[in-house]
């Protein structure tokens, strides 16, 4: 065994690990309580509802990792496919303090939401929640007033949304069942109230029956509220899967046109991409390895698997096009981690070429950033990688993501980042990301520490310039561990490297879809 693969190896595990907390929700007790009441589980209500054997690409699993909340946000999030229609699919989880939401649940939502917006998914929502989570109401009802707006704006869209109520939703949680174009309850079991009869009983005096306030049947009934009774769980995901079918969604034209050609296996086996990448970020590898296990090998129509663009011209970045699992795709690579001129360069010709021939782009992240000294600076390495960010952010392709290795400074940006918004972005469990690498920014400090005393006549303290390094670094390679930023919503998920062509596959499924808003125009280039 490798020593990539064994380090690899172990950071899979852990991540299996992280996954397993996500799935067990509350936890043995909630979950058996829960099971008594004659409830399924959110992951399995899930499944009844998507087509047979079809996958689910659950988004942002890891939300709440490292806060005082559970892994998992207390939501299962993701793209499912539903009588032939990808649909973009919620499900609250009420083995976690009644599915109540907490900050990471909105961010998670949000989210999942942007993702339906970007690429007009239909929104399913299957509701068991207990609304807010009160002790932390002050970071939750500002900006928990987005989720209707989500709603509303969808629907406005003509993008279908449907809400599944099998237990309480109510206060602000009424509103969805309430904004949704399609709604379906559970007969005794689903209560729909903006307040409960002991807030009716404070507010009013009046003493009120669960039923008769917010019962499933009453709202089917009398308040018009249901447009569909469900006798169980099963018949409600049964009516959910009917009204979907009923939603007249064709496949775009422009979709269709640039539908997947039948594509040959990769030329190298994706089990060994447990053995690219090293341990230890800091030696390189060659990210045409990477790229050979994940795209589709040659076969008719495709005779190159990579057709590499300026293959010779800023040789750190390695740019060209293939097609996974049949899909055109320009591909932007880190190769040896920093970012030159040239290389900034190359890759903004090369967006321009993907956006005139409509090509979606995949970045694979392994960067320390734009390089810094006199040598670059006077080489112009602001505006050239300025150029690049230019390039980025105003392109109007689909953007793919995934962090591989080291995705640090200003070449986050640049490699499509977070902050530029790409439809998907994903994370290996060896990835990190900072504004610096660990050592770079304790030196830094250190350096800062030590020009200071030198100004003021003081003597420098080695011991604690070591200890404040030491302590810095540590810090530092906590904070950009892939957990911790998948857990702040940073990305849509970590991933095992095996699994990253299936993930790009149904990323560029979805994306195929979505309508072609066509190349827009660039900002000003500064030559």
């Amino acid at each position: 065994m490798t020593s990539a693969r064994e380090a690899m190896l172990e950071r899979v595990a852990e991540l299996d690990a992280a996954h397993a907390q996500a799935v067990a929700g509350g936890g043995e007790k909630y979950v058996a309580r829960h099971r008594a009441r004659g409830r399924m589980l959110p992951r399995e209500r899930v499944e009844l509802l998507l087509d047979e054997g079809s996958a689910f690409l659950e988004l942002s699993p890891l939300a709440g990792w490292g806060s005082d909340f559970a892994v998992g946000a207390s939501v299962v999030t993701g793209i499912g496919v539903v009588e032939g229609v990808q649909c973009l699919v919620t499900a609250h989880d009420p083995t976690v303090r009644g599915g109540a939401s907490n900050p990471w649940t909105l961010r998670k939502i949000f989210r999942a939401n942007q993702v339906a917006a970007e690429n007009d998914l239909p929104i399913i929502s299957l509701v068991e929640s207990a609304g807010a989570d009160l002790p932390t109401q002050k970071e939750i009802f500002i900006p928990g007033g987005r989720l209707f707006r989500d709603l509303t704006r969808a629907s406005a869209r003509r993008q279908p949304t449907i809400a599944v109520v099998f237990g309480s939703s109510t206060a602000g949680g009424a509103y969805v069942p309430g904004l949704s174009d399609h709604t379906v309850m559970v007969r005794e079991a689903a209560q729909v109230f903006l307040a409960g009869p002991p807030l009716v009983k404070m507010a009013t005096g009046e003493d009120a029956d669960e039923e008769a306030l917010g019962g499933a049947e009453m709202h089917a009934r009398v308040s018009g509220l249901a447009d569909h009774l469900a006798e169980d769980e099963r018949d409600a995901l049964r009516i959910t899967r009917r009204i979907v079918a009923r939603l007249n969604r064709e496949r775009p034209a422009a979709a269709a046109a640039t539908a997947p050609l039948g594509h040959a296996e990769p030329e190298l086996d994706p089990e060994t991409l447990l053995d690219v990448v090293p341990g230890d970020l800091r030696e390189p590898f060659d990210p045409r390895e990477v790229v050979r296990r994940l795209v589709d090998g040659p076969g008719p129509g495709n005779e190159v698997a990579f057709d590499e663009f300026k293959a010779r011209y800023g040789t750190s970045l390695v740019t060209g096009w293939a097609r996974l699992h049949g899909h055109p795709i320009g591909i932007l690579a880190n190769a040896q981690g920093v970012l030159f001129s040239e290389e900034a360069q190359k890759a903004t010709q090369f967006i321009q070429l993907a956006n005139s021939s409509r090509t979606p782009l995949l970045f694979l992240h392994n960067t320390t950033g734009f390089m810094v000294g006199e040598r670059y600076e006077q080489g112009g390495i602001i505006k050239h990688g300025s150029a690049m960010i230019n390039a980025v952010a105003n392109s109007t392709v689909p953007h793919l993501s995934v962090l591989v290795g080291a995705s640090y400074g200003a070449g986050n940006y640049g490699m499509n980042g977070r902050a530029f918004d790409p439809r998907f972005l994903f994370s290996w469990p060896s990835a990190k990301a900072a504004v610096m690498g660990p050592a770079q920014l304790a030196g830094v400090l250190s350096i800062v520490a030590r020009a200071g005393a030198q100004a003021r006549g003081q003597d420098y303290d080695e011991a604690a310039d070591a200890a404040m390094r030491a302590m810095v670094e540590q810090q530092i390679e906590e904070q950009s561990l892939p957990f911790v930023l998948s857990g702040m919503v940073y990305d849509d998920g970590v991933i095992d490297p095996r699994d990253t062509r299936t993930v790009l596959g149904i990323c560029l499924s979805v994306i195929a879809g979505s309508p072609d808003p066509g190349a827009g125009p660039y900002g000003v280039f500064r030559m």
